[in-house]
């Protein structure tokens, strides 16, 4: 009777955690990177010195031979995923390429309703440098031009103090 018990018990936990597994969004695979609030966070951020980049993606699943970022997002899906989310993605495509040798075919948004599976096509890496260049450029310079019009993104914004085109 305790081993049924004990038996029962198990199945439940494995549902469960399956069901947990499928609400964060991430694909079957086994997670070899993860920084979010949800579970713990990551000290370590992806580095390429090649193209003077950072960043922490929210996962990082190995699936087969590839590693899959995963972004997860806490408001409800549009009907496409906005521009910013898919370059932040191709963003995290590139640092696993530089860091670990291998390009992902995709990569995954995880919006609170829905998921989008993104390729990391050769457009998307050409349409990242493109704009990691004009960036770097408006550094170098010293001034970047805001590119959005809503406050609650400036109240947000790490630079808020030093801009000089934050919306009050």
């Amino acid at each position: 009777m305790l081993a049924v018990l004990l038996l029962l018990a198990a199945v439940g936990l494995v549902i469960f955690a399956v069901l947990v597994w499928r609400r964060a969004g991430l694909p079957v695979g086994r997670v070899v990177y993860m920084d979010t609030a949800n579970w713990q966070r990551n000290p370590r951020a992806l580095f390429s010195a090649r193209y003077r980049l950072v960043g922490k993606p929210d996962y990082l699943v190995q699936v087969g031979e590839q590693i899959v970022p995963v972004e997860v997002k806490s408001s409800r899906a549009p009907a496409q995923p906005y521009p910013s989310h898919v370059l932040q993605l191709a963003a995290y495509c590139l640092l696993v390429e530089e860091t670990f040798g291998t390009s992902p075919t995709h990569g995954v948004i995880q919006y609170a309703d829905k998921q989008f599976a993104v390729p990391y096509t050769p457009a998307l890496k050409a349409e990242l440098l493109h704009t990691l260049s004009a960036m770097q450029r408006s550094f170098a310079r010293g001034k970047a031009d805001r590119s959005h019009g809503e406050a609650s993104r400036c109240r947000a914004c790490g630079y808020r103090e030093v801009c000089d085109q934050r919306l009050e």
